[in-house]
């Protein structure tokens, strides 16, 4: 799978994660789904930090990569008959851990484009979710890329994650989505 981007947390440095560092680090694997329908597509909305991303999460351990992106677009958006799920690109990114068992996460994040049936069905979330008041919804990318965009500029409240799922959001918006009936590539 292609690797789009790697990013540091303003807090972390390349020498942090050399093996000369004496700081813990841990990888953590996460599945996210890409389903497009024209110049739509669906999104999480994250009440808490009023912005939008790709729906997914950590892959657990004895999981495939294929298995937990179902699995976690089933939970959130309550998406069935996933198929056609073909790699897209992976994105890297290196932040403060906030537990006690590492200084450092390495977070990759494995996304998928994918089908999905038309209705969506009940979703399963996990108390964090329903406590950031997350919802699924189909949106115009344009739309969501230019929310987050706002938040990114405006908001002291942003949560960690909404830069990588802006740039990915550009990303498939400059490669996958169907403009007038052409894919822009």
């Amino acid at each position: 799978m292609r690797l789009l981007k790697t990013v540091f947390h303003p807090d972390i440095s390349p020498v942090d994660i050399s093996p000369a560092s004496e700081l813990k680090l841990i990888e953590r694997h996460a599945a996210r789904a890409i389903v497009v329908r024209g110049d739509n597509i669906l999104l999480l909305y994250t009440q808490r930090y009023h912005d939008y991303s790709l729906p997914g999460g950590g892959i657990d351990e004895g999981e495939d990569e294929i298995a937990g992106l179902i699995r976690e677009l089933k939970e959130e958006t309550g998406a069935e008959g996933v198929r056609n799920v073909k790699a897209f690109a992976r994105y890297d990114e290196y932040r403060p851990w906030y537990k006690p068992d590492a200084d450092i996460i390495h977070m990759i994040s494995h996304c998928y484009v994918c089908e999905i049936d038309e209705e969506l069905g009940e979703t399963a979330f996990e108390s964090h979710e329903v406590s950031n008041g997350m919802t699924p919804k189909w949106m115009n990318i344009y739309e969501a890329i230019a929310h987050n965009e706002a938040e990114i500029a405006n908001s002291d409240k942003k949560g960690l994650s909404i830069e990588r799922e802006t740039f990915m959001l550009r990303v498939i918006a400059e490669e996958l989505v169907v403009v007038k009936g052409l894919i822009r590539v």
